[in-house]
Parts: C-alpha cells; sequence; structure tokens
C-alpha cells in the first residue's frame, strides 16, 4: 500500500523516529499506526530517537590504517559520558565505522550535511541523464527523484550499508546502540585520505580488502 506523507509525519511526531524508520514500519505493518509504534520499539528505535535530542560532548576520535598506509581515516564518534565512552561496545562500534569509512569511502556524515549546490549540480546531471536516455522532461523529473535517493544512499555514511550487515543502514546500527548503550551517540565527523588520490593509478577494489579483514 501507499504510505502518505500525513501518516509517516503522525508516526515522526508520536516515537521521535527518522523519516525512512517511520515509512519502513509502516510499510511492514501495512499502514497500521499502533502496529508501527510497537515495531519501533521492538527495533529500539523508538528508544533511540528520544535520546537523539540529549547532549553527547564525549567520545573518542578513532584512527584506521589500512593496507600499509594507502588509506587512513580519523572519525569523531561522540557519547554522553566519559564512562560510557569507554564501554568496549561503543569502541567496537568506533572502530567499526572507521572501517566503514576506509571501504565504502562516504563523503558526508549524513543528506543534511550535503551543500544545496551539490545537491542541484547532481540533479542537473541526472536529468541529463535521463533526457538522453529519451525520457520525457515530465518523466526525467521524477526519474531524478529516483535517482537521487541512490545518490543519498551513496555518498552519506549513515545511509550506506553496513560493511558487517548490508541488511542494515550504519543508521539503523547506530540506533541500536544507542538503544543498547542506554546513551545517545553522534557521528560527528571524518576525513579520509587515499594515498595518491586525484592521481592516475590502477583500480583497486579497497571495500573488498577491508572485508576480507573481517572475517
Amino acid at each position: 500500500m501507499e504510505i502518505s506523507a500525513g501518516l509517516v509525519k503522525d508516526l515522526r511526531d508520536r516515537t521521535g523516529a527518522g523519516i525512512m524508520d517511520c515509512k519502513k514500519a509502516l510499510a511492514e505493518t501495512n499502514g497500521d499506526i499502533d502496529k508501527a509504534i510497537e515495531y519501533l520499539r521492538e527495533k529500539g528505535i523508538a528508544k533511540a530517537a528520544k535520546k537523539a535530542g540529549r547532549l553527547a560532548s564525549e567520545g573518542i576520535v578513532e584512527a584506521y590504517i589500512h593496507g600499509g598506509g594507502r588509506i587512513g581515516v580519523l572519525v569523531e564518534v561522540n557519547i554522553e559520558t566519559d564512562f560510557a565512552a569507554k564501554n568496549e561496545e561503543f569502541r567496537a562500534f568506533v572502530k567499526d565505522i572507521a572501517m566503514q569509512i576506509a571501504a565504502m569511502s562516504p563523503q558526508y556524515v549524513k543528506r543534511e550535511d550535503i551543500p544545496a549546490e551539490v545537491i542541484e549540480k547532481e540533479r542537473e546531471i541526472l536529468k541529463a541523464q535521463a533526457i538522453n536516455e529519451g525520457k520525457p522532461a515530465n518523466i526525467a523529473d521524477k526519474i531524478v527523484n529516483g535517482r537521487i535517493e541512490k545518490f543519498y544512499n551513496e555518498v552519506c555514511l549513515l545511509e550506506q550499508p553496513f560493511i558487517k550487515d548490508n541488511e542494515k543502514t550504519v543508521e539503523q546500527v547506530l540506533k541500536e546502540k544507542i538503544a543498547k548503550i542506554g546513551e545517545n551517540i553522534s557521528i560527528r565527523r571524518f576525513v579520509r585520505y587515499e594515498m595518491g588520490e586525484g592521481l592516475e593509478k590502477k583500480e583497486e577494489n579497497f571495500a573488498e580488502e577491508v572485508m576480507k579483514q573481517l572475517k
């Protein structure tokens, strides 16, 4: 069934969960908002969303170096208390995020971080591609809306499939950790360096290499 924007907003207002989580919950429960609330609570998402507004000013900066120095990542992940920052599960999660960045090369933490001019330029490119494929202008606009979501999935860390379980996004795993540890967690910023970046070099599959280290 088609899930209306109004229903998504109602669920979001009642649970504090994100738009995509609300859409999925409603789709899984055929639009039944009470069952959708139960679904979000079972997944720990509603609980995590309530904690999301709390200040997270402690945490750690994790460094990850891959392939003898070919890729380097620094990522800052915040949590509410210094005590929780020493939690082994939190630290393991931060390490996973550093490896995620090394493997999947995101450009932003979340879609809200993308400058408006970058999104506009991407839309122009996607529309030109659709028109070149022979699609009428009005249909091309609808195609762009779908393809821009794929763009977000590729360049935004939180929307990427998690490297240890591609059935979940990084954001879903983050919310599970918030619910389990009991404190708000925020991936604040990261930087990724790749040796020779911008220079001509042979193709290498760094994602595959990083995945091998997880086995």
